[in-house]
Order: C-alpha cells, then structure tokens, then sequence
C-alpha cells in the first residue's frame, strides 16, 4: 500500500516537469495542489521505513550484547523507535481515510432556545458567542443571517454563517441538543436548572449541486428588526423566502442591501434543500443517515455545560474538561480534536474489515 502511494507521488512529480501540463495553468495548479499534500505523506512514509531499519538493526545488537549498561541503552533506544513507529503508522493510516467532501466547505449554523424558557434563549446567546470567539481564533468570517431577540437579550433563534476553508469539516460535531446546567438569571431562590439549545450545522451547497426554480419561490421584503444598525427599520431590504415545494422559510435581514440579503438566503435555502434531498435519498434506500459519532439525530443531547463544577461534558465521547469559561470562549480545540480522531478511528476500523 505504502509502496503504491510514493509510486504515485513519483508519477504526480514527472507530470509536474511536462511541458503539457505546464502550459495548462489549470491542469497544473489541480496537480500541483495534491503533489503537495501527497508530498507530506510520503515523508512520514520515508521516515516510518528508517524508522523500521533501524529497529532490524537493534535487534541482533541487543542479542549478542554483553554488557548491561549498553543493552539497557538499546531496549530504551527500541521503545523510543518503536513509539514512534506506532505513532507515524496511525498517522499514515488516517491520511488515507477518504475524506468527506463537504469538510472544505463553509457552514450554516442554526442555533435554536430549547426547554427552559429565558435561561434556554441566553445560553443560546452564550452558544453563539462560543462559536463566534472560535472563529475569530481560525480567522474564519462570521455573519448573521437572522436573529430573534427575547426582552433579557437571548436569543429565541439565530442563523448565522462561517465562512473560511475546513469550516464544516471542523464544525460538523456540533450538532445536537446542548444542556447548561446553572443558576439563572431569573432564579431567585438560588435553585440550578438544566435548560437546552439545539445547533444544527449544514454545508453550504454550491449552486451546481441543488438547482432552485425561480418559478417555485415567493419571495417577500420587510423592514429588518432586531439588531443591525441604523438601517433597521429604515427601507425594506430584509427578505423572505418561501420554497413552496417544500414549505422551507428562510429570512435574511443582515446586510443592507436587499440584493445581498436575497444571496444570502438563497445560500441557505440551498443548504437546507440539500440536507433535506440527502434524506429523502437515504429514506428511500432504507437507511439512516448516521454520524460516525453518536447517531446523528439532531434531537441527541450531545453535551453539558456545568456552571457549579465548571464542568464540560461531551456525552458522545466521554469527556469531561474542566475548563467551562475557556471553552464558552472559544476554546473548542481540545474537544474537537478528540471528535475527529474518534471518527478517523471508527472509519478506519470500518475500512480494514472490510
């Protein structure tokens, strides 16, 4: 397998050097984009092969050794080889998991106030806060796309866009049902309660995969409400749109421009459309989308946030960090990191016993 894969790396190399393809500024820039990333993996390769010699080489030392201070040196320089022989071989293994092709693209978030009235809207504020301060971290742009204020300053609902390279690859884990568990706001006995807010992430759908009939779109303007400035309440450039096939509504009221609020929810609608059809598709073939965490259905309470303990549980992986203000601040590294090797692990399972 390994030997396959430098094999193409030295044949992805000759074409680079053709004068064809260089003459081909689009032929070239797509060869060159996966030289490079098979470039990295035929290192580790390069490296795991010495790495393997070296252990071939130790062996017979260690058998006809005699003295005791260098054989021990030898076991411990062994165990130091063959740790990372094991490391880069995991590492190898991952890269060749196929990718989901919707990973490099931008998301849609949608945040919703669940059970617990007020305390459920402003933890949907601290969610999107999260989310935001995260971000901000990756240099990932975020716009809001429509938002619904409760009297305390929570959110009832909030659609927003992220908009950066690997954002839904990245983001995907987060939906589900999200539980807090502290003192509210409005509690005046001193008492806990256990509130929620759902997030569903979507990619973005290109416009070449869901195609939408103008024909089959009402579309209607209202003056955006909520915040967003001196605009607010000043022309008629928010926009609603109705899929009447579907009955899917989107509203947009961010920008000020009517044409731009219009683009926007056209991009949602595309996702949505599209989570949608994905569904139908595997309903008809009689299966049932499922994440390779957890079951992928968007009612799972996947995650509690702990105020009194400062605690952060994710219940998919069995996770606790107690670090609750960190991560309400954008620290969502550590978690999301340990989602993906989970699922990188369990589909690599699946592909070696196949």
């Amino acid at each position: 397998m390994y030997e396959e894969i430098k094999e193409k790396f030295r044949k992805l190399e000759k074409q680079l050097q053709d004068p064809e393809i260089l003459g081909n500024q689009e032929k070239y820039i797509s060869i060159a984009q996966e030289y490079k990333e098979l470039k990295g993996l035929v290192e580790k390769i390069d490296r795991l092969e010495n790495l393997k010699r070296e252990i071939e080489n130790i062996n017979p030392m260690l058998e006809e050794e005699q003295d005791e201070e260098m054989r021990q040196f030898l076991k411990e320089e062994k165990e130091r080889i063959e740790a990372e022989i094991e490391g880069l071989d995991r590492e190898i293994k991952f890269s060749l998991v196929p990718r989901d092709p919707d990973d490099l693209k931008n998301a849609i978030v949608e945040i919703r106030a669940g059970t617990g009235g007020e305390e459920a809207a402003l933890f949907a504020r601290d969610l999107f806060r999260m989310y935001t301060r995260y971000a901000e971290k990756r240099g990932w742009k975020v716009s809001v796309t429509d938002l619904h204020e409760t009297p305390l300053g929570g959110y009832k609902e909030i659609i927003f866009m992220i908009e950066g390279r690997g954002v839904y690859g990245r983001l995907k884990y987060e939906s589900g049902v999200h539980r807090v568990q502290r003192i509210p706001v409005t509690e005046t006995g001193g008492r806990i309660h256990t509130s929620s807010a759902s997030v569903v992430v979507l990619p973005e759908a290109e416009e070449q995969e869901i195609e939408i009939n103008p024909d089959e779109l009402k579309i209607e303007t209202f003056r955006a409400s909520g915040p967003g400035g001196q605009h607010v309440n000043v022309t008629d450039s928010a926009v609603r749109i109705t899929h009447i096939p579907t009955g899917i509504v989107v509203a947009c009221q961010d920008e000020r421009s009517q044409h731009k609020n219009r683009a926007k929810a056209l991009r949602i609608l595309r996702a949505r459309l599209q989570d949608l059809y994905r569904k139908e598709r595997e309903k008809e073939i009689g299966s049932r989308r499922k994440s390779y965490i957890g079951t992928g259905d968007r009612s799972e309470k996947i995650r509690t946030y702990n105020f009194p303990q400062n605690r952060v549980t994710d219940h998919r992986i069995n996770l606790t960090i107690y670090n609750l203000e960190g991560i309400l601040n954008g620290d969502l590294d550590e978690i999301l990191d340990r989602l993906h090797e989970v699922e990188l692990e369990k589909k690599l399972k699946e592909l070696t016993t196949v």
